[in-house]
């Protein structure tokens, strides 16, 4: 029964004026906001909107106090859908899990079940938060791309923002799908790294950001994945190949683009919007299902790894991603 389950600890970021404070805290289960599903939180993952929820302004936070946490993997608990029965495995991810719904950074939650799905049965908890957000925001781009008549032998894939938790993911995908990478970043410590995934052209992120950029470039690229966007966008779009598209799915290069019409009507170039937040949980499983099968053969899974935290040291790790700072996935275990 819920009511003999004891306190439990998550991350609570709470602001009263100026005042602003993010640490762990003992709740109770009324504390919980309401939901039909009832989760025992294994894993969570650390995002880039975590580390802004963990920031006084950062923009993210609608009413406090607030649990971030924008994923989740862990057990039922109680379930008032048919669709979740409890010991069953489940993850959640998007939504308003983490923004304005009580997140993944707490040993208990409590969603909507609509907001559900079952962890496929070729991964772990574990495994499911090292792949988190990222992971399914780069698989929703590959699979987008692909619906856009993207296929393997077209040409070289772009893929920017390489070493962080979509690039990786991307990378990692597109290898695994026997396309020709190549790879942006701005870390040169990194090359290495990028080449055990399958990056077969490393580029340094200088390169996408000439100081001018023509309406159109030469012709470089059959597609891009991009969690950049701002200018670098403008000259992916100027450099995509005819017929080509970019997937675009983050801001961290800003969310002005100097680009023009140029591309999309003279080489019907596509822009691809990629939404992680509101997209389907119906649709999300057949997803979760092909990262299982792309990335556990090729051992991507474990290069991209997971930096094991515990809740106490999410503030850190937040920080740090919002610098930049992080290479693949940090990985919360409650």
């Amino acid at each position: 029964m819920t009511e003999s389950i004891a306190p439990f600890q998550a991350l609570v970021v709470e602001k009263e004026g100026d005042r602003f404070q993010a640490g762990v805290k003992e709740l109770k289960l009324e504390d919980l906001p309401a939901g039909e599903v009832l989760i025992r939180v294994s894993y969570s993952g650390v995002n880039f909107k975590d580390g802004l929820a963990c920031l006084p302004n950062g923009g993210i936070v609608r009413t406090y106090p607030h649990i971030p946490g924008i994923d989740l993997a862990g057990t039922v608990v109680t379930s008032a859908d048919a669709r979740f029965q409890p010991g069953q495995a489940v993850l959640v991810t998007g939504f308003d899990l983490g923004v304005a719904h009580f997140g993944g950074f707490s040993q208990m939650a409590r969603v909507p079940a609509d907001w559900v799905v079952a962890l496929p049965p070729g991964l772990t908890a574990y495994e499911a938060m090292a792949i988190g957000t990222a992971g399914l925001t780069a698989a929703m781009s590959i699979d987008r791309l692909e619906h856009n008549g993207l296929a393997p032998g077209q040409g070289p894939v772009l893929v920017t923002g390489a070493t962080g938790g979509v690039g990786s993911f991307a990378v990692a995908l597109l290898a695994a799908r026997g396309y020709e990478v190549a790879a942006s970043t701005g870390k040169a410590a990194e090359h290495d790294y990028l080449r055990s995934l399958g990056t077969q052209d490393v580029l340094e992120r200088s390169a996408l950001e000439p100081e001018a950029i023509k309406p159109l470039e030469k012709q470089k690229w059959a597609a891009a994945v991009d969690p950049v966007g701002g200018r670098s966008l403008a000259y992916i779009l100027a450099s995509i190949r005819y017929g080509g598209s970019v997937a675009v799915s983050g801001l961290t290069g800003g969310g002005s683009v100097p680009t023009s019409v140029h591309p999309f009507i003279l080489r019907g170039v596509s822009l691809l919007g990629i939404d992680s937040v509101q997209y389907p949980a119906e649709r999300r499983y057949a997803l979760w299902e092909r990262l299982a099968a792309d990335l556990k053969p090729t051992g991507h899974l474990e290069r991209i790894g997971g930096t094991r935290i515990r809740l106490a040291e999410v503030p850190q790790y937040a920080a740090d991603i919002l610098q930049g700072r992080i290479k693949g996935r940090v990985v919360v275990e409650l």
